[in-house]
């Protein structure tokens, strides 16, 4: 990733954590693994948003379906590579 290009949507993670006060379960879902998905979260956490999961279902959603599915389930789905 070129960081030179790339700023942090400090925006959508006050959201996040505003959302989190209210009782949603925000899960951050990412591609990366081992050291970089630490500094991943290290970095949300920078910016004031802590995710309730990472990489992974929340335990209520697992009961409702049965079982852990490999996809995330969610009421919302926020993709940082979306058009903006």
């Amino acid at each position: 990733m070129n960081t030179a290009s790339w700023f942090p949507n400090t925006t959508l993670m006050a959201q996040l954590a505003t959302g989190q006060r209210r009782g949603d379960i925000i899960i951050l879902w990412s591609c990366r693994e081992g050291k970089r998905l630490a500094d991943a979260v290290t970095y949300c956490r920078k910016y004031g948003f802590c995710p309730n999961y990472v990489n992974c279902n929340a335990p209520i959603a697992v009961k409702m379906m049965g079982h852990d599915s490999r996809k995330i389930y969610a009421d919302v789905y926020i993709d940082d590579k979306n058009v903006r």
